[in-house]
This record gives C-alpha cells, sequence and structure tokens, in this order.
C-alpha cells in the first residue's frame, strides 16, 4: 500500500492512500488502528506533502564503498550516524533553497526507512516488525561547510535540505532495488541497495542500542557514489526501484536581514 500526507483547497493535511491515480482518506493513527476511506480523488487534484512529520532524521554516512572512495574516506566499522533536523523536511514538488551564504550544494539520492513502531535494543531479527514502509530522500548537503565544519550540523541542517516522498511504500523490499538520481534528466547516480554496507536491519539495530526510535522517525541509508552540484533553475529527480520518484526544483534563496 502507498500512504500518503495531502491535503486540498477542502481538506486540511492528512493521511491517504492511493489506489492506481485516485486517492482516499485515511481515518485513525497510521502507526496504530485505521481505516481507509473509498479512494475516489483524482492524484492530480491533491497537494502531496511530506509523507511523515518524523521527530528525528537518523542518517548513516559512508554506507556505500564506492561513496565513501569518491571522498577518499574510509568505510566505517561500525554505522556512522548523524541527525539531519525536522525543519529541513520539504516534500515533492517543494524547492530546495540554496543558501546564500552556500558555496557547493550537492545531492544525495537514499532510501529511507520510516519507523511504524517505536522501540530500544531491537534485535535485528525483529527489526522488520518496527518498519511502517519505505520512501525516498534526497540528504542535502552543503559539502565546503560539511568539510570545513568538525561537525555535519550546519552542512546537513539547513531549511529544505531534506526532501521526502512522494509516499510511503509498505510493501517495498530493500534487498536489492536501483537507486538513482538525475538533474536535469542527466544521470548522476545508480546503484542497487544490495551494495549497501550495513542492511536495514543492522542500522534500526544499531540506532536503537543507544537511544529509543519512536513511531515516524525516518532513517537514511546512504547514498552511492555520483554525488554532484545543485544550482538554481536546476530539476533533481531522486528514483527508487520499487517506490517511485521524489522530484524537486532547486531556487536561490534570498538573503535575509537580521
Amino acid at each position: 500500500m502507498k500512504i500518503i500526507r495531502y491535503q486540498t483547497p477542502r481538506r486540511k493535511a492528512g493521511y491517504g492512500w492511493l489506489l492506481g491515480d485516485k486517492v482516499g482518506p485515511i481515518q485513525g493513527d497510521i502507526f496504530g488502528a485505521y481505516q481507509r476511506g473509498e479512494a475516489r480523488t483524482s492524484l492530480a487534484k491533491v497537494q502531496l506533502l511530506p509523507p511523515v512529520v518524523p521527530s528525528k532524521i537518523i542518517c548513516v554516512a559512508r554506507n556505500f564503498p564506492a561513496h565513501a572512495a569518491e571522498h577518499g574516506a574510509p568505510v566505517p566499522e561500525v554505522p556512522m550516524l548523524f541527525f539531519k533536523p525536522p525543519s529541513a523536511v520539504i516534500g515533492p514538488g517543494e524547492p530546495i533553497l540554496i543558501p546564500p551564504q552556500a558555496e557547493r550544494v550537492e545531492h544525495e539520492a537514499e532510501l529511507a526507512v520510516v519507523i511504524g513502531k517505536g522501540g530500544r535494543w531491537i534485535d535485528p531479527t525483529q527489526a522488520k516488525d518496527h518498519i511502517l514502509g519505505y520512501t525516498i530522500a534526497n540528504d542535502v548537503t552543503e559539502r565546503v561547510f560539511q568539510r570545513r565544519d568538525l561537525l555535519w550540523t550546519r552542512a546537513k541542517g539547513f531549511d529544505t535540505f531534506a526532501p521526502l516522498g512522494p509516499w510511503i511504500e509498505t510493501e517495498f523490499n530493500p534487498a536489492d532495488a536501483i537507486i538513482s538520481c538525475r538533474v536535469n534528466g542527466d544521470l548522476r547516480q545508480m546503484t542497487s541497495t544490495r551494495e549497501m554496507v550495513f542492511l536495514v536491519k543492522q542500522l534500526i539495530a544499531f540506532a536503537s542500542s543507544f537511544m529509543t526510535l519512536t513511531p515516524g522517525d525516518v532513517l537514511l541509508c546512504g547514498t552511492p557514489e555520483g554525488v554532484g552540484p545543485l544550482t538554481p533553475g536546476d530539476t533533481v529527480e531522486v528514483e527508487i526501484e520499487g517506490i517511485g520518484t521524489l522530484t524537486n526544483p532547486v531556487i536561490q534563496a534570498e538573503r535575509e536581514e537580521p
């Protein structure tokens, strides 16, 4: 099932589900008990929102060996985690803003896991029971700041630097799916999820060994090689086989006076 968050001129933001190109409302809690209404609204008539509102976004660095190599970095022996703030989240179609102080902003196509059931010390064999589904992410990064700063908070944390969407796919199999990224139609990244160093179940087990995961949390699984620059006027498309395509335009942010 594809779960979306959407709104219409007559309906405030809420969850729904897709049946072909039709949208039906969901009543209740998608992380608990809910009911699906009849799918009769055209997808073209709704505004898609970020498919989830996470309390935290947990990201994995260097989880694809070729990406680590393109930056001259070793593959970590244990998962290397960092956070992106929830304020960075935008949905499909929303613009990625190039900050006025940025020097080089890059795309990073990633598989995103949406936690459905919280927990601590989750066993890898039980990790699947804690997953609601999967969506697509773009871990937008200011590369110069990432290399210059001791920590990655600024480089990864700008507003609009965490596009998510277009929906949550509950039936997705992460074992061997192609992740690709195109900028203005030109292919930049393309690799299978089978190249990940740490599997989804291992990442969930590791993260939950020191922090509680809560429903709606999002786990980004790392990016393949081929990351590259984004400039105003670009359109970036991240596609994951079996889920769909996340598309965002890129525009220049105006400088705001303090």
